[in-house]
């Protein structure tokens, strides 16, 4: 009897051992969340889990989060290559008071945020910012109802890649903002984006070392007086945007050069009911091919401004 009691020790012993040296679960290529989803679920079809920031640290670098059902899954913070993809649903992050979705991630990294609707509630901080990241790409998403920009660029370190398809932009600031990189240069492509009814700038070039590509898109209702354009560089040297087949309407200023140094290249846009078509300070560059349809504005060019034609 003494030794049955003294083997069953031993194995109890050795078992409670094999417990405790058993591996963490693994993080799947895919997790899901749901809007009557638990965080403390493993995340996968059957077990969703509530929240972005729930799903992210069970799902593996260059996994995507799927949205099962509709629901509001809150701000979340990415620090590797990742995609969240809301599509056939209703995505939602309401980040009233705070950033929705902050991007950290290393410098080869790749987040796609793919049919999302980002709310701030008229309070958020900004609906996407970017700091860190190889590159980043937003599609068929909407964001609204930040005081501060609803697409930030704003690098840590060395200049990452915006792609931006399918994106409506509304009730905010700054639409899309950029700021200087430490280091190399930041890039970006806009196609198909609306913004509408920003308070300052719609596309805000406000640092060095940037250069944004702009297609196909309508940024209209941009306010705030002369000095606050629809497409506008207003920060540093070797800012530098392109637009070409867009509409700028309803804008105070549609083409906005305001720092010595920068360049915005026009090409095919319809530029109408602005308070000013174009308007820079001396240095700053405008260049166009002759091809922009420019009336009715209520001044074509500001007073002792100089239009280039390339």
């Amino acid at each position: 009897m003494r030794q049955f009691l003294v083997l069953g020790t031993a194995l109890g012993a050795a078992f409670i051992g094999l417990a405790y040296a058993a591996p963490a679960q693994a993080q799947a290529t895919r997790t899901w969340v749901s809007g009557v989803g638990d965080d403390a679920n493993p995340c996968s079809r059957t077990a969703p889990c509530k929240t972005f920031a729930g799903a992210i640290s069970k799902t593996a670098p260059a996994g995507e989060i799927s949205v099962l059902d509709p629901g509001g899954f809150g701000a979340v913070t990415i620090t590797k290559s990742i995609t969240l993809n809301g599509d056939g649903t209703l995505a939602g992050i309401l980040n009233a008071g705070t950033t929705g979705v902050l991007v950290n991630a290393g410098p080869t990294d790749k987040v796609i945020l793919r049919g999302l609707s980002i709310n701030g509630a008229g309070t958020g901080l900004n609906g996407v910012r970017y700091l860190a990241g190889g590159q980043l790409v937003i599609e068929n998403t909407s964001i609204q109802g930040q005081t501060g920009n609803c697409v930030e660029v704003a690098p840590t370190g060395a200049g990452g890649s915006l792609s931006m398809n399918n994106v409506t932009i509304t009730t905010v600031n700054k639409g899309v903002r950029f700021a200087t990189p430490v280091s190399g240069k930041s890039v970006a492509s806009l196609n198909n984006v609306r913004i509408f009814g920003a308070t300052i700038n719609g596309v805000d070039v406000n640092g060095s070392n940037v250069e944004v590509s702009i297609d196909n898109s309508n940024i209209s209702g941009t306010g705030g007086g002369l000095g606050n354009g629809a497409v506008a560089v207003t920060g540093g040297n070797n800012g530098l945007i392109n637009v070409d087949n867009s509409l700028l309407a309803n804008n105070s200023a549609a083409v906005d050069a305001f720092v010595s140094g920068s360049e915005i290249r026009i090409s095919g846009n319809s530029i109408y009911g602005n308070t000013a078509a174009f308007f820079f300070s001396p240095g700053g560059t405008i260049r166009s091919d002759g091809t922009n349809n420019l009336a009715p504005n209520q001044s074509a060019v500001t007073p002792n401004a100089t239009m280039f034609q390339q």
